[in-house]
């Protein structure tokens, strides 16, 4: 018989649609929006294959892809010891111990917590804002996940390329603000950027995040695929967006 997973106060149990799995969230920390499960949805991941995910927050990327895709162990790295210790707990309330690892630690060090090569896939949805304005406590868990406080971008794309195989595949979801900033740095670390997806929230607004991957070592071509549109108005996803969220055939 399985201990009883232990919901602090603040916290709550949020369904994932997928698999019956669920995650532990505290609003007053930080909630997973829409770029992760986007990100998870674009991420390719083999049969097999071994996936960290840099700046886990509460593992909400490793439980997603452990539901939907055929990879043999999925590892997230997060600084906030708290965001580790809720994150394992989801990991322990799905019974995913033997497929989901959750490590503290930092991800400017993460080739001394991981071996060379490790990884087949490497994923990221890492803070976005790279200036401090607004910012009201600059160590507080959202101003993390949300600013480059704790790590940079290019700490982001070096970390994945000391630990990707060679010819492994780097996803990451970000702004288009920055995009020249991540083709560059992807470049700059033999992360050939091969795919390229703009979000956009409605069919006539400008996009607000773009999906990119890269291979490490590949050779370079890149392909800009079609756009994703979340809603078809407001309240009501798009067919793709939908399917994404909740699995295919599932409206």
């Amino acid at each position: 018989m399985r201990t009883e997973i232990k919901i602090n106060e603040f916290e709550r149990v949020d369904d994932l649609h997928r698999n019956g799995y669920k995650i532990i969230q505290d609003p007053k920390r930080f909630c997973f929006g829409v770029d992760a499960v986007l990100l998870s949805g674009f991420a390719r991941v083999k049969k097999g294959e071994r996936v960290l995910d840099l700046g886990t927050g509460t593992g909400i990327i490793p439980i997603l892809l452990a539901a939907k895709t055929m990879g043999a162990h999925f590892s997230g790295l997060e600084i906030q010891e708290e965001s580790v210790e809720m994150a394992r707990r989801s990991v322990a309330l799905n019974e995913l111990e033997e497929k989901v690892s959750i490590h503290f630690g930092d991800i400017k060090e993460v080739s001394g917590l991981f071996s060379g090569q490790s990884f087949e896939v490497v994923t990221s949805n890492p803070p976005y804002m790279n200036e401090g304005g607004g910012i009201v406590n600059p160590y507080s868990a959202k101003a993390i996940a949300r600013h480059e406080v704790l790590c940079s971008l290019e700490d982001v794309v070096s970390g994945a390329a000391k630990v990707l195989q060679e010819g492994g595949r780097f996803y990451m979801i970000h702004r288009p603000h920055r995009l020249t900033d991540i083709i560059l740095l992807m470049r700059q670390y033999k992360l050939e950027p091969k795919r390229l997806r703009f979000i956009h929230p409605f069919q006539d607004k400008a996009p607000t995040m773009v999906l990119v991957e890269g291979v490490k070592g590949g050779n370079p071509m890149i392909k800009v695929e079609p756009p994703l549109i979340i809603y078809l108005e407001p309240g009501k996803y798009t067919q793709e967006a939908y399917d994404i969220y909740y699995g295919e055939g599932q409206a």
